[in-house]
């Protein structure tokens, strides 16, 4: 039991860690609360953390299968680069007008919990990133290759991604009280660092050679 404790704790912190960086994902999340408030938000968040921990456990079981298939990936990759890349214009465009961060969002947000579904569905960062912190676990005998360890392992990863959702969630809820009136400033600090992200996300992406 201490073992699997110990995976479950590894999965969370990983996951809790990995979902603080900006990223599409959490990003809309804060966007999110802002135009339909927290439980919308968290709705959404959970959809993304049930395709995550989808992905996670598929992948462990095919592990090698997906790596091979990274051409798969690297269009997910421009894909979610374009939607950063949206979503940055976007935040731009409700500063210069002056409409506020409520409605920067250019997707529709009525179905909170598939529109997670649908954004985690499209970021090929779960493979790439849960791959290279699944090998390292196992390589060091920590994550063993046996169901119980797996679904252990998926458990912390899922409250992890929670942890770093509410991050984004009630901390964007927050800012966005305290900065009410400038709501403005908040779209051209958002739009800015969500550009950074895409060059970044851009440059890697071209660096990264495929593997054969």
């Amino acid at each position: 039991m201490t073992h699997l404790v110990k995976i479950f704790f590894w999965g969370m912190l990983i996951s809790f860690l990995g979902s603080l960086p900006l990223a599409t994902l959490n990003v809309t999340a804060m966007n999110i609360t802002v135009k339909d408030g927290i439980r919308a938000a968290m709705v959404y968040s959970l959809g993304s953390m049930v395709v995550e921990i989808f992905f996670v456990r598929f992948g462990l079981i095919g592990m090698g299968w997906i790596y091979r298939h990274q051409k798969i990936f690297k269009f997910f990759e421009w894909l979610t680069i374009l939607f950063l890349l949206i979503l940055s214009f976007a935040c731009f465009k409700a500063a210069i007008n002056k409409t506020g961060i409520g409605s920067i969002l250019p997707v529709s947000t009525q179905y909170p919990f598939w529109l997670g579904v649908l954004l985690s569905a499209t970021n090929p960062l779960h493979f790439t990133f849960w791959f290279g912190w699944s090998t390292v676990l196992m390589s060091r005998n920590i994550l063993l290759p046996r169901p119980p360890d797996y679904n252990w392992y998926v458990a912390g990863i899922g409250l992890g991604t929670m942890e770093g959702f509410a991050v984004f969630v009630y901390g964007g809820d927050y800012l966005v009280k305290k900065m009410n009136a400038n709501q403005n400033l908040i779209s051209w600090l958002i739009g800015i660092i969500l550009l950074i992200t895409v060059m970044i996300q851009v440059y890697k992406t071209l660096t990264r050679p495929l593997l054969k």
